[in-house]
């Protein structure tokens, strides 16, 4: 008995051996089925892989565009662009809206004397204390409703504070750079001012040798435009002028997509640091320790129309007060404590002040104050870089306090004495 089991396990082992081998030999000498990718496939494959990327692109571009929209009317349709004698300026009793991708729908209403002050320019009542504010886009409080503004928070500060009537008559002009103030500074001299207040910022010092800065012809045209036709024309133009590298770049730059990505990239104190070190010359460079030749131009066209504007408001017996109001990489560098190398956030602020006060005007010094303030950049709107109705009312107290703290003596408060502790307390 055992010796049939053990030749039975052999015969078994041998029919399992001989098992392997046949499944092996038919497994090593079938014909192969995987035929070869046809030539269109080829083709075909990389193609359906661009239509992805261009359906990804697109859609996100479509996402982007509602969540940044923006409106079809604007401030532009108020004004006057094109007039070399004063520089932009706005039309009288007009009004606009305007919305940018980041901002809410914003009504731009100016008055009789194309002016968006909240009220007309008729003379000032008896017993008015009346601050005469000029300035450009920030100072006319751009993408931000008028009673959010520091133009019309300021005067109620300052009266509750002092307990006197203050009233801020806001004369400030988008695109109102340096020379388009000095223009237009007997229209100043003539609203009866007791204080002048002149808004400043970089991009002021930028274009201080501007007066024109685009005509109204183009604007009302682009305004017109479709979405492809201005697309068309950017292209065109994007194209015809610079590299097939630099235009790509342009464009790009010009979609809601890359919008998308920096107004979220740009949240990021660090981020936002970093990439603002890429920016032109031109944009940023008035934030190095020792700025550019065009912006020692540009700080020299300044010195010039500062002397000329308050000279004339010295002879008419007002005093003249300007006042640096920081963009948002300056802030995010104040608030950080610290910058990178050959960058001051300061530097620019040193300048002007020693201009302003050369020429015989009252500087106020407000940067400081924002090392204090935690995250100032939050009030502003991080790709177009205008204040938001956050960081006008940050303005508007510390332009209160710069006012009240003895730079200008008729508003000057003096701090209350604190009360002495009883004793044993």
């Amino acid at each position: 008995m055992h010796a049939d089991e053990i030749r039975l396990g052999r015969l078994f082992g041998r029919e399992r051996d001989f098992a392997r081998m046949t499944i092996s030999y038919s497994v090593s000498h079938q014909p192969s089925t995987e035929a070869k990718l046809p030539r269109r496939d080829w083709i075909l494959m990389p193609l359906i892989s661009l239509l992805t990327i261009g359906i990804l692109a697109c859609s996100t571009e479509v996402i982007a565009r509602r969540v940044f929209g923006g409106s079809t009317t604007l401030m532009k349709n108020c004004m006057v662009m094109d007039d070399p004698s004063t520089g932009p300026r706005a039309i009288p009793n007009t009004a606009c809206w305007e919305k940018t991708p980041e901002s809410q729908l914003v009504e731009y209403k100016f008055n009789s004397c194309g002016h968006r002050a909240g009220m007309e320019c008729l003379p000032k009542q008896l017993g008015t204390y009346r601050i005469v504010m000029t300035g450009s886009s920030l100072a006319l409080g751009e993408e931000v409703q008028r009673e959010q503004t520091f133009a019309a928070l300021l005067p109620a500060e300052l009266s509750q504070e002092t307990g006197r009537k203050i009233e801020l008559y806001n004369e400030s002009m988008g695109w109102g750079f340096p020379r388009s103030v000095s223009l237009r500074f007997n229209e100043v001299l003539a609203a009866k001012p007791d204080l002048i207040l002149w808004i400043l910022t970089p991009g002021d010092i930028e274009g201080a040798s501007l007066i024109v800065y685009s005509s109204s012809a183009e604007s009302r045209l682009q305004g017109s435009l479709t979405l492809p036709e201005r697309a068309w024309l950017h292209m065109k133009s994007a194209f015809t002028s610079e590299s097939y590298r630099a235009a790509a770049s342009e464009l790009f730059n010009r979609t809601r997509t890359a919008l998308l990505l920096r107004h979220f990239l740009y949240q990021s104190q660090s981020q936002y640091v970093t990439a603002y070190q890429m920016v032109s010359d031109e944009e940023g460079g008035f934030l190095k320790a020792d700025p550019s030749p065009s912006w020692r131009e540009h700080l020299k066209q300044f010195d010039s129309d500062a002397a000329a504007m308050e000279g004339r408001a010295e002879a008419a017996g007002v005093p003249f007060v300007a006042v640096l109001v920081p963009i948002r990489a300056q802030v995010t560098m104040i608030s950080m404590g610290k910058w990178p190398a050959k960058y001051d956030p300061y530097r620019l602020n040193d300048r002007l002040r020693s201009i302003i006060t050369r020429n015989g005007g009252v500087y106020l010094d407000i940067l400081p104050d924002y090392r204090d303030i935690p995250n100032p950049e939050l009030g502003y709107f991080p790709v177009d870089g205008h204040p938001n109705a956050e960081g006008h009312k940050t303005i508007a107290d510390l332009l209160a306090k710069a006012l009240t703290s003895g730079a200008v003596p008729a508003l000057r408060v003096d701090p209350q004495p604190q009360p002495l502790l009883e004793k044993g307390r």
